[in-house]
C-alpha cells in the first residue's frame, strides 16, 4: 500500500509534470514563488490602507490654552486626569477614538507653544505623513493664558492680545494646509472647532460667524486665502462651536448640551471620513 507521502507526491507531480526539462521546472517554480513573495509583500500595504480608512489620522491645531487636548480627550472618550493641567505641551500628544464596528480616528495633538518641537510636529502631520484632515481649535479670545517662562502666578492677557495671538498661529497653520492640500490627490477637510462657548453661552452665533468663511473678520479672511490657494474644490471648510468643560456648577451651559456639541463634533467627522 502506498504511503501517504508518496500519494501527496504523486498529486504534486499531476499538477507540476515531470515531464518538464529541468530548466522548464526550475523556471516555473521560480514564478510561483515570485508570485507568492509579491501577494506576502502587498499584503501590509493593503492592511495598512485598510487601517488608514477605518483609523484616519487627524491633526488637532490651535494655539497655547484653547484646549485641544482636552478636547482630544473627550473626542476620544479620555478620562483627563484631576487638577487643573498645566497650559501647553511641549511634545505632540496621542490619542485615539475606538467604535464597536471596529472604525475611530488617530488624533495628533500638535504642541501649540511656539518652539521648535511645535514646528517639527507640524512637518510631521502636513508634510512626512500628511494626516486626513484637521481639527483647528479657537477660543474666540477666551484661551487661557500662558505664563512667561521664569515667572509666577496667574497670567494675563486682554481678548484683543489673545485674538491677535490666535489669527497669527492661523496664519502658520494655515500656509501648511494649503501646502498640503495641494500636493494631495484627494480633497482635504478642515473643521475649525469653536471652543469654551461655556464662557460665552450667549455669543455663540456671533463667535460662529467670526470664524465662518465670507464673514470679513479678520480670521475669515485668512481662511479665504487659504481656500483661495488651495483651491475650493480640494479643501472642505466646516465650522461647529463646542466645549469641553460645560457642565460643571460654575458653567452657564448645561452638561446635556455641552455632551451634544462634542457628539455632533464627533459625527462630523465620521461624515467627513466615510464612516457613515
Amino acid at each position: 500500500m502506498p504511503h501517504p507521502v508518496s500519494r501527496t507526491a504523486t498529486r504534486l507531480r499531476t499538477i507540476l509534470p515531470g515531464g518538464l526539462p529541468g530548466p522548464g521546472r526550475s523556471a516555473l517554480g521560480a514564478t510561483v514563488a515570485g508570485g507568492v513573495l509579491t501577494g506576502l509583500a502587498a499584503t501590509p500595504e493593503r492592511v495598512g490602507r485598510l487601517f488608514r480608512r477605518r483609523f484616519p489620522v487627524v491633526a488637532v491645531t490651535g494655539m497655547t490654552g484653547v484646549g485641544k487636548t482636552q478636547l482630544a480627550d473627550r473626542l476620544s472618550r479620555r478620562t483627563s486626569g484631576g487638577g487643573t493641567a498645566e497650559v501647553g505641551s511641549a511634545v505632540m500628544e496621542r490619542r485615539t477614538r475606538r467604535s464597536r464596528r471596529l472604525q475611530g480616528f488617530r488624533f495628533l495633538v500638535v504642541p501649540g507653544d511656539n518652539a521648535a518641537t511645535r514646528l517639527g510636529a507640524l512637518d510631521e502631520v502636513f508634510h512626512d505623513e500628511p494626516v486626513d484632515g484637521v481639527v483647528h481649535v479657537v477660543a474666540w479670545g477666551h484661551a487661557t493664558p500662558r505664563r512667561t517662562a521664569g515667572t509666577s502666578g496667574a497670567a494675563t492677557a486682554s481678548r484683543e492680545e489673545q485674538l491677535a495671538a490666535e489669527l497669527e498661529d492661523w496664519t502658520i497653520t494655515a500656509h501648511r494646509i494649503a501646502s498640503m492640500a495641494v500636493r494631495r490627490d484627494k480633497p482635504v477637510w478642515l473643521v475649525i472647532a469653536v471652543t469654551k462657548t461655556d464662557l460665552y453661552p450667549e455669543q455663540v452665533d456671533e463667535a460662529m460667524r467670526y470664524y465662518s468663511p465670507g464673514s470679513g473678520s479678520p480670521f475669515a479672511e485668512k481662511l479665504d486665502e487659504l481656500r483661495a490657494l488651495a483651491g475650493g474644490a480640494r479643501l472642505s471648510v466646516d465650522v461647529l462651536p463646542v466645549s469641553s468643560q460645560g457642565g460643571d456648577r460654575r458653567s452657564a451651559l448645561p452638561t446635556k448640551q455641552a455632551t451634544a456639541m462634542v457628539d455632533a463634533l464627533a459625527t462630523r467627522l465620521s461624515q467627513l471620513s466615510g464612516h457613515v
